[in-house]
């Protein structure tokens, strides 16, 4: 796979990094490979954020998640969470929705609480998770037409800690049904090179993905400066 094609997959992926059992010194390794892979991101949990930003120093944004993994904590709780997340150094969240609203066909309801963190997110980026795997065609195809009219700024499918992640048919799905100013991260499952460079030309603009900077490695790529 050349070079360019590899530099391009490293810029879109959010270097991550949420198992409960996380020390410190796994999110200072992941901060350094993001660092020296020029990854989008590195998106970790809220409890690490003050000291990766600072330890970053700007050298990489940080993303954290909110509501997660399971969306169901009340729109209040998220907006305090993400003003929290913002204050201590966050540049981007990713935040769950209520799949009860979903699948209660509360739809109103979910769209107020994107606005809500949107609102509390001002110009810094908001990934809206709508856990797929749990979701029917239906029930998808209607996520897509909130996200879209929330403000939000991306469509994500996964959180990672469900029964499933990305497809390449869900990316397939969202591309066909979001506004033209959504963009998509795919997430979860993306374990080789090919999916993600399925994955980008179906149309996702960012990776969740604890395994690509890990298999460049194994490739011995190294270095995006070379």
């Amino acid at each position: 796979m050349e070079k360019e094609f590899i530099r391009e997959i490293l810029s879109k992926v959010d270097h991550t990094l949420l198992s409960p059992c996380t020390v410190w010194e796994e999110i200072r390794a992941l901060c350094d490979d993001g660092i020296k892979f020029r990854t989008a991101s590195v998106c970790i949990p809220p409890s690490f954020v003050r000291r990766a930003a600072e330890y970053l120093n700007g050298r990489l944004p940080v993303c954290t998640v909110i509501g997660f993994p399971n969306g169901y904590a009340t729109k209040e709780v998220k907006c305090f969470e993400t003003e929290d997340a913002l204050s201590r150094g966050a540049a981007e969240i990713d935040m769950v929705i209520n799949l009860g609203m979903m699948k209660d066909k509360k739809y109103e309801m979910i769209l107020d609480e994107i606005k809500s963190v949107k609102r509390v997110c001002g110009e810094k980026i908001l990934k809206v998770i709508v856990e797929t795997c749990l979701l029917t065609q239906e029930e998808k195809i209607t996520a897509c037409h909130i996200v879209s009219e929330s403000g939000a700024d991306f469509i994500k499918t996964s959180t990672g800690f469900s029964t499933g992640g990305a497809t390449r048919e869900d990316i397939k799905l969202f591309s066909e049904n979001i506004s033209s100013d959504i963009k998509i991260k795919a997430a979860g499952g993306i374990s080789s090179l090919d999916d993600a460079r399925d994955f980008i030309e179906l149309g996702a603009s960012r990776l969740g993905t604890s395994r690509i900077v890990k298999i460049i490695k194994e490739m011995g790529y190294g270095y995006t400066e070379n």
